[in-house]
């Protein structure tokens, strides 16, 4: 067997491997060599929720522990600095990365928040759309569902309503709200006793929608659709003070 070697080929090949290799090297070094000079900030919050600027970022980078300005690119802990950030419960991701111009990128993508706790006793806080328990910012404040009751307590210990099924049920009542025009507007607030049964407060009507546990939801909110198209319209938004929705197939108006 004959083999044919194209030997003008395997040295373009060699020459354009170099060469990328000379490149990434040459790379390697500029940044290792490249002092950082200024922290760009990139937020992304298409939410629009302002609870953190760039200003704030740009302390939690500076206060991490970590030098930065005036430091090697190439030696800054970059990771150390993405953990640090995220201990905020205002942030969801961080990423940071220098170029060659001497820049340090921080990229931070800020929570949602999709209710608000309120108590007598305690701060208020937020519940975001993955669960995460959120503190007040004195910066911005979201008009959200708002969530009162004795379960708060539970909510708040938990930090995070992803981690129990009671506060999964709950964030899917909330989601399921949330992703309804009607619904959204029309309820303003939801209280949950320390048996974790809710009371919903419409915006408009004035009846106590007693809701029980956070479950069957979408079943829940048929009956109480059925309720605002066929009852109230023959009895009046004023007849009933209180509705039922807790038991299977049924709908009790008092």
């Amino acid at each position: 067997m004959k083999w044919k070697i194209n030997i003008r080929k395997e040295m373009t090949v060699a020459v354009v491997l170099i060469g990328v290799s000379f490149l990434v090297a040459f790379s390697e070094r500029r940044l290792d060599g490249n002092v950082c000079r200024n922290i760009v900030i990139e937020i992304d919050n298409i939410q629009e929720n302002h609870f953190l600027d760039e200003a704030d970022v740009s302390k939690l980078v500076e206060g991490s522990g970590v030098a930065v300005k005036g430091s090697s690119l190439e030696r800054i802990n970059l990771k150390e600095i993405e953990n640090k950030l995220m201990y905020d419960k205002h942030i969801a991701e961080a990423q940071l990365f220098g170029d060659l111009k001497g820049n340090l990128i921080v990229n931070v993508e800020l929570r949602r928040p999709v209710a608000r706790i309120v108590q007598q006793d305690a701060p208020d806080a937020y519940i975001a759309e993955d669960g995460v328990i959120m503190p007040m910012s004195e910066k911005y404040t979201s008009r959200v569902l708002l969530l009162s009751g004795a379960y708060m307590k539970k909510l708040l210990e938990s930090q995070d309503l992803s981690k129990t099924e009671e506060g999964k049920s709950i964030l899917e009542m909330i989601a399921f709200i949330n992703g309804d025009k009607f619904w959204k507007a029309q309820i303003a607030q939801i209280d949950i006793n320390g048996e974790g049964k809710a009371v919903l407060y419409p915006e408009v009507s004035g009846q106590k929608i007693e809701f029980g546990k956070p479950e069957k939801v979408t079943v829940k909110f048929e009956k109480l659709m059925l309720f605002y198209k066929r009852i109230i319209p023959q009895r009046g938004w004023t007849k009933y003070s209180r509705v039922n929705l807790e038991y299977e197939g049924q709908i009790i108006a008092e």
